[in-house]
Formats: structure tokens, C-alpha cells, sequence
């Protein structure tokens, strides 16, 4: 029996009428960060979650604990692969079950509304049915492994400034096209078992409490029955959301939902009993299933997986994206390089592997676009590496390695000695060596939860001369050399979520060391009070890095120019680390970041053979696009990031990669430039999606193609294809068929994406030109012809009527087109409508 036709656990009614009200209650929070509360005597096993968009981070963020990392979801959108997607999901819930978790906290399939969107990367694409169709996928992977899916973050959580306070007045139409959308498409195809609540505020309600949308349109109009939690922190009231239908309040021990405010709420009439028990059901049940589900399919031992490190080295390069290939500068296979000599610059010695925050991270290895360069072409190319630009966002923390030094804790081991005090109190009461670095986050552990944390280190460094020092605490911070004190951080830190995501701006002192000579590094820190974000109130957690004047200040684009025109070939690698693109804050630019623009134009300006390898989860700026032959869009491919770049390099894997989103020339001409990230009235930040439904290809199918460097749908392959004629078969009321030929005639074996738009012919202002309705993957062998069929669904071309509360498609002509993207059409044939209308 398929794992989402199972029945209900048949004890579920009499193990919930067994429990007392407090127990029920107990339910409806987190016990711990990551699992909910159990009842081992009554039968009432823990959910237990984990962060999962891309990999799992279990248990919390362990330094301890290695996962596969995949690629990030705009990675593997841009394969339009549906099949490799539910494979995708397959291998992400074998992880989880391995490392203990039952729940994942993903798919993400928020809207890339904005090009400075800092979580884009998690989430899939600019169109909603694009990303609902992929998480379909992923979600069905998931649970057909026995593993819940939690899609999230419902809904409109496309902004992480302000993103636990943002007010945001979106349109209902728009709200139904464009931001709920993909979760309809994946809620209706796949019934993931959980869903996520975003943080901000949708037309001045909380998302947690928000009764339209977790009553009427989640369980009213969709008719689904699965658990409702709060992302992390996001509980914002005790009787409205649990009124409106949040189930769960994550993590725990509640910050909300203490037993004393429950009661209290029941007590003065504002919560029922009733809705305890309706939403203490939905917790059991989803544990009871979890429970059922474990012990009839038992999980294999932890550990890699040789088939999941195929499958992300697939996934990685499928996703990756040609856009462009001036004088088919590409593929460098072997025998086009041998004896040349190849520049690697940038980020070459660097797996770019995945963004920052929640879908960090701690991988089993990752592989380097070196690395996978070097095996790939062997002893048959001469390389050589400049770094070229800096990398990190913030100074690297401080730990034992060749370049810096060595760093030992108190019992002489490697790495730093942790203690935790009580404030007022100078006896530890938990000191651990072996500490890694002169990082301490505060998740994942209550034990430093209102304490004082001291990290202990002994540093022999390896250079002489001034080093630069920067420091970051969530409360009041010190760092001291030698008992000197050189750092003072006297209040809370001014951006917590920032510092949360190891993203937070660090001021930077200078200090000399001499080489050989051992130093006593202390930092130390107080409990955040009052700090504004609820998830850290009172967690300690603080971060120092470390870096070498002489290496910081570098001249790295001189060198880099100097091997660059000594190379038959320049490989440029750009990009942002997780700690540019992450959760927790936006884009700082929509240009790339330590000059590495100016680093490819002075790199181009004396090798004529140049390639960028971009890896970004954003659209950015090229002002150097005509000054380079070649173009790799690569994402965040996970672990295998350097093999899967070699294989589109070299051309061991033929790019089939589309892009998910537009990649706009300016920034101003992105749909929402002038309402993101909003603006402040009265202290409060607030957005308005003046936009409307006119988002990503859908704004720029109006603006002249020139406002476009690459359109949504675009990219290049080493073959080429050809399409016979588009035709329209079987229209029924609710279908009809698009079919058409499709023949790779050029040299080798590649696929290619069948991607179909619909718009009326008589285009209004009111409505898209076209929308994307359907799309397929095709991959055939030089000189294999196929008939392609794929079907439209008439709904997926309608759009919301405010007025009717339906959805609705006019009367008339519509055009139907296949592109090369959204902008190349290559084919087109019309047909006629009746209008239709469907209940939402």
C-alpha cells in the first residue's frame, strides 16, 4: 500500500482520549531543538526533524555529524528533470532515516521575486509551476521513502531583511498565481505530510496565525489534512494560531506555548479544548505514521553512499548551464588541450558547494573545480592557479593549519578548550577540549542557554608581523591576548540574524605576532538579552577570525593577470560563499563581491581564451559578458561540485541546463527594483508587491530584449536539435496535446528542454504575454528523431478572478509556443477557448 494510502494508526483515538491535557499540550510545541515531545508509556513516539533543502543537518548543526550534500534546489530546476528530481528526494530521505530523522525541513519553493533575494538559492525558480512541479517531485521522493516532507515557507517569505517583522501587501491574485501556486501544484501531486509557516506577515497578519490562508485556502479550498509547524521562532501567538490551524510550535522548550499560557488562554475563552485535541491529533498522527513507517521498512547503516555521490555528481552538471560559447570555446576536451596550458583563477581551489544558513552543510568531502580539472585532464594539460580575489565574507575563523599556525586547548591537544560558567561565577560547570575553531554557535545545544561561554586557545603562529583580528558576539564580547584585552564588543549585536548565519559585519583590529612564539587567545561571551530574534534569546555564541595582514592585503589580481597571460586558456571561477548568499540577509549587491568583476576583465584584457564559471544561486552582473568567449552558470552543485564542473568543461557530459530565472542586465529592471526590501513606516518595515502576477519572464517578456542578458528557459548545448512543426491534438474541456518532432543533428548525444507557453493572442495589460504550461526533457543520440507528446492542462494557463473568487479562462484565441527560452520562440500554433471557470 502506498506510504499516503495508509490509514490512520488504529490506537490514534485511544491513545489520544489517554492523555491528560497537559500532555496535549505538551505536543504542541518542540520538546527540543529539532524533535517533539514523547510519551513512551502512553505510545506517543517523537517526530524528529532535520534541515534537508539540500542535506541533513542532524543532529541540529553538530560539527560532528558529515552528510551528502546535494545541490541546491535553483541547481536542480534548472535540469527540468522531473524524474531525476523524485530520485533526488529518493536518496534525501535514505540520508535522513540514516542520521536519525523522520521529518525534513524542505523543499523550499518561495518565489524568486527578486534578484537580491538572500535564501533564492534554496528555492527552485521565478515560476510557480515550474517550482510546484519539481517539489512535487522531490516531496513524492521524500515520503515514498517513509521520510515526511515539510514544504515551506507558507508563504511569501522572498526577503530575509526584516524577515520576521516584514508586512507584506500582496494582491490575492497575485497570492493565488504566483506565491501559493506551487504549493497548490506540490500539496495537490504529492500530499507532502508537513508544512512550514514563513515568518513574515502576509496583509498584517502573521503567517503562523494567518486563518485565510492556513483555514480557508490550505485546509478549506485544498482540502489537505497534514501538520502545520512554525519555521523556527516563528510563533507569534498563543490562542490565534492555534486558532487558525498551526499545530506545532518549533523548536522547543516553547518560547509560546508554555503549558502556564495555554491553560491561561482556555481559561479566558480564547482556546477550546476542542481545537487541543484537533491539534494534538494531527501531531500524533503524523508521529503514529512515522512510528508505523520506521518499523516496517528498517533504514540501512550510516555512511556515504557510493550511488548518492553518482547521483549528485549528475544532478550538479545536468543543472549546469552554457550561456555562452563564443567560437565553440568548449568543451576543452583532452585532445583539444593537449600540451596548452591552462590559468585556473578565482575560486578554483574552492567547493562553492552550497549557500549558507539552513541548507549549510557539514559535508562528507567536497570536491574543488581543481581537483576535478586535474583528474578529468590528467598529466595531458599544464595548470597553474592564482587565486585572483579574496573569498570569504569574514575574516576565516582561527584553528591549527600551516598557513596561520597552531592552535591548542588547555590539555595541549588541537583546538580550543571550551568552559560554560554561570553568570557571577568563574567555576566552569562544562569545560570540553578539542574545540575546532574559534567559532560557538548557539543551536543545536540549551547548554550554554543564559551562560557565559569562554573559548581557550593557545596560538604559535608561523608568520611574524601584524595579523588582522575580527570578532562577533550575539551579547556583550571580549577578546583577549595574553589577558590584554584588544577587542570589546559592550552591547548585543546590532544584526542578530546576521550573526546567526555567520553573516554579521565583524569589526577588524590589527595585533602583532611574532613567529614561534605561543600566545593565549581568549574569547569570551555573555547570554544575548533582549536581543529582538526570538530563536536566540539568551543563547551565547560568538565568532572570532584570524587572518595574516600579508595575505589579507595581497596584491591577488596582479598575480592572477600575470598567469592568465602566460595560459593558452583562462578558467575564471566567481561566485558567493555561504556566507554571501545566505538565510538570514539578502544580497549585499547584484554585483559580485572582492572586485571579482574587475578581476575578469583585466584577466580578459590579456588572454583572449577566457570562461567564467559562475557559481551563484542569484542572477548578477556581467559587465565583462563581451569581453569572454565562455559562460557556465554552476549554482551550487554540492559535494561533487568539481567533477560536475570538469564534466561540462571537458565535455564528458554535454550542458542541458536551463535557467529557472531571468538574468536581468541591470538591476533596475528587475520586476521589483523600488519595492524590495520595502520601506520603513513607523518603525516597521513593510513591501508592497506592486508587481502583481507580473513576475520574473513575465515582466521581462515586456520590456525590450536588450534589459536581458540571458531570458528564463535559456541555454546552449554542444549539438544541436531541430523541431518540426507544433501541433495541437485532442482539446478537450480540460487538456489538450502539444506535439512535435524533435531531432538532434548535431554531433553528439545531448538533451534538450521542450518548454511550451500559452498566452492569449490579443494580449491585455492585465494579463501575462504567456506563462509557461508545461515543459519536458528530451535527451537523444546524434541523429535520433522523436515525437514528443505532452500534455497541457487547461487550469495551468488560467488566471485568478478576484471578483468571481474563481479561477478562470477567457474566451478566445490562444497561442501556444515552444521555446528556446521564454524569448526564443521557435514554433507557435493557436487554438480557440470557451470560457471555463474552476472552483479554488
Amino acid at each position: 500500500m502506498p506510504l499516503d494510502e495508509m490509514a490512520p494508526h488504529p490506537d490514534l483515538e485511544r491513545i489520544l482520549k489517554s492523555l491528560t491535557l497537559e500532555e496535549k499540550i505538551g505536543l504542541l510545541s518542540g520538546q527540543t531543538f529539532s524533535a517533539t515531545a514523547s510519551y513512551p508509556e502512553k505510545n506517543v513516539p517523537s517526530i524528529k526533524t532535520a534541515d534537508g533543502p539540500n542535506g541533513v543537518r542532524a543532529p541540529a548543526t553538530s560539527p560532528n555529524v558529515r552528510s551528502a550534500c546535494f545541490p541546491a534546489a535553483c541547481c536542480l530546476a534548472a535540469t527540468f528533470d522531473v524524474d531525476l528530481a523524485r530520485r533526488f528526494g529518493r536518496a534525501l530521505a535514505e540520508e535522513a532515516r540514516q542520521k536519525g530523522a523522520n521529518c525534513i525541513l524542505g523543499p523550499t519553493v518561495c518565489i524568486h521575486r527578486h534578484p537580491l533575494g538572500g535564501r533564492n538559492f534554496e528555492s527552485f525558480s521565478e515560476d510557480p509551476f515550474l517550482s510546484g512541479k519539481m517539489a512535487s517531485q522531490v516531496i513524492q521522493g521524500l515520503q515514498e521513502r517513509g521520510v515526511a516532507a515539510t514544504i515551506k515557507h507558507f508563504v511569501a517569505n522572498e526577503q530575509e531583511t526584516c524577515r520576521t517583522s516584514v508586512d507584506e501587501s500582496i494582491s490575492e491574485r497575485a497570492l493565488r498565481e504566483i506565491y501559493l501556486r506551487p504549493f497548490e501544484i506540490a500539496i495537490k501531486e504529492a500530499n507532502p505530510w508537513a508544512v512550514m509557516t514563513a515568518y513574515n506577515l502576509v496583509n498584517g497578519t502573521h503567517c503562523d496565525s494567518h486563518k485565510f490562508l492556513l483555514r480557508d485556502i490550505l485546509r478549506g479550498c485544498w482540502g489537505w489534512d497534514g501538520l502545520v509547524m512554525s519555521d523556527w521562532g516563528g510563533t507569534n501567538s498563543v490562542a490565534d494560531a492555534l486558532n487558525a490551524g498551526l499545530d506545532l510550535e518549533m523548536p522547543g522548550p516553547p518560547k509560546v506555548r508554555k503549558l502556564a499560557a495555554v491553560k491561561e488562554a482556555i481559561g479566558r475563552g480564547e482556546l477550546s479544548e476542542d481545537v487541543i485535541d484537533d491539534r494534538a491529533r494531527t501531531v500524533l498522527r503524523l508521529a503514529l505514521k512515522l512510528e508505523a513507517v520506521a518499523e516496517n521498512n528498517p533504514c540501512s547503516s550510516d555512511g556515504e553512499k557510493p550511488e548518492h555521490n553518482e547521483l549528485i555528481r549528475q544532478c550538479g552538471a545536468y543543472g549546469m548551464v552554457l550561456l555562452k560559447n563564443e567560437e565553440g570555446i568548449l568543451p576543452l576536451s583532452k585532445a583539444k588541450v593537449k600540451g596548452k596550458r591552462i590559468a585556473l583563477i578565482g575560486y578554483a581551489q574552492n567547493a562553492l558547494a552550497h549557500g549558507g544558513g539552513s541548507a549549510s552543510v557539514n559535508a562528507y568531502y567536497k570536491i574543488t573545480p581543481e581537483e576535478g580539472l586535474h583528474a578529468a585532464l590528467g598529466n595531458d594539460v599544464e595548470f597553474s592557479y592564482a587565486k585572483g580575489a579574496h573569498r570569504e565574507r569574514l575574516l576565516t575563523p582561527l584553528s591549527s593549519n600551516e598557513f596561520t599556525g597552531r592552535v591548542v586547548g588547555a590539555d595541549g591537544a588541537p583546538g580550543f578548550t571550551l568552559s560554560i560558567f554561570e553568570p557571577g561565577s568563574e567555576n566552569a560547570t562544562i569545560t570540553r577540549h578539542g574545540h575546532i575553531s574559534s567559532v560557538y554557535s548557539p543551536l543545536g545545544s540549551n547548554e550554554s542557554y543564559k551562560k557565559i561561554i569562554e573559548l581557550v586557545g593557545y596560538f604559535t603562529p608561523t608568520e611574524t608581523g601584524e595579523h588582522y583580528i575580527a570578532c562577533s558576539g550575539l551579547g556583550p564580547t571580549r577578546v583577549y591576548v595574553d589577558q590584554e584585552l584588544i577587542f570589546e564588543q559592550d552591547k548585543n549585536t546590532a544584526d542578530p540574524m546576521g550573526s546567526l548565519f555567520d553573516a554579521a559585519p565583524e569589526p577588524e583590529v590589527r595585533h602583532s605576532f611574532t613567529a614561534g612564539k605561543t600566545y593565549q587567545i581568549r574569547l569570551r561571551s555573555e547570554p544575548p538579552l533582549n536581543i529582538g530574534l526570538e530563536i536566540l534569546e539568551g543563547r551565547s555564541g560568538a565568532r572570532l577570525g584570524f587572518s595574516p595582514v600579508s595575505v589579507h592585503d595581497a596584491d591577488l589580481q596582479g598575480e592572477a593577470v600575470r598567469v592568465a597571460r602566460e595560459a593558452d586558456y583562462a578558467l575564471i571561477f566567481t561566485g558567493h560563499d555561504a556566507q554571501w548568499e545566505t538565510e538570514g540577509q539578502d544580497q549585499a549587491s547584484f554585483c559580485l563581491p572582492h572586485h571579482q568583476n574587475e578581476l575578469v576583465t583585466a584577466v580578459a584584457a590579456v588572454n583572449k581564451n577566457v570562461v567564467v564559471i559562475n557559481s551563484t544561486g542569484v542572477a548578477i552582473a556581467m559587465p565583462w559578458l563581451d569581453d569572454v568567449k565562455g559562460l557556465i552558470q554552476a549554482w551550487f552543485p554540492g559535494q561533487e561540485s568539481g567533477n560536475s564542473i570538469a564534466d561540462i568543461v571537458t565535455g564528458a557530459i554535454n550542458p542541458e541546463g536551463r535557467l529557472p530565472v531571468s538574468f536581468p542586465r541591470n538591476i533596475e529592471d528587475a520586476p521589483a527594483h523600488g519595492n524590495f526590501p520595502g520601506e520603513y513606516i513607523d518603525g516597521e518595515l513593510k513591501v508592497k508587491y506592486l508587481e502583481g502576477v507580473f513576475v520574473g519572464y513575465r515582466h521581462y517578456d515586456r520590456l525590450p530584449r536588450q534589459k536581458v542578458n540571458f531570458p528564463f528557459g535559456h541555454g546552449l548545448s554542444y549539438t544541436t536539435f531541430a523541431f518540426g512543426d507544433l501541433k495541437i491534438q485532442n482539446v478537450q474541456n480540460e487538456s489538450f496535446d502539444a506535439v512535435i518532432d524533435v531531432t538532434n543533428n548535431g554531433p553528439v548525444f545531448g538533451g534538450v528542454l521542450i518548454q511550451l507557453y500559452v498566452g492569449k493572442v490579443q494580449a491585455t495589460r492585465e494579463h501575462p504575454i504567456k506563462t509557461l504550461a508545461a515543459f519536458q526533457k528530451v535527451r537523444l543520440e546524434k541523429g535520433q528523431k522523436k515525437t514528443v507528446n505532452v500534455c497541457i492542462a487547461m487550469r495551468d494557463f488560467a488566471f485568478f478572478d478576484e471578483k468571481q473568487q474563481k479561477w478562470t479562462l477567457q474566451e478566445g484565441e490562444y497561442e501556444v509556443s515552444l521555446g528556446m527560452s521564454s524569448m526564443d520562440i521557435v514554433s507557435s500554433t493557436r487554438f480557440s477557448v470557451i470560457r471555463t471557470l474552476w472552483d479554488p
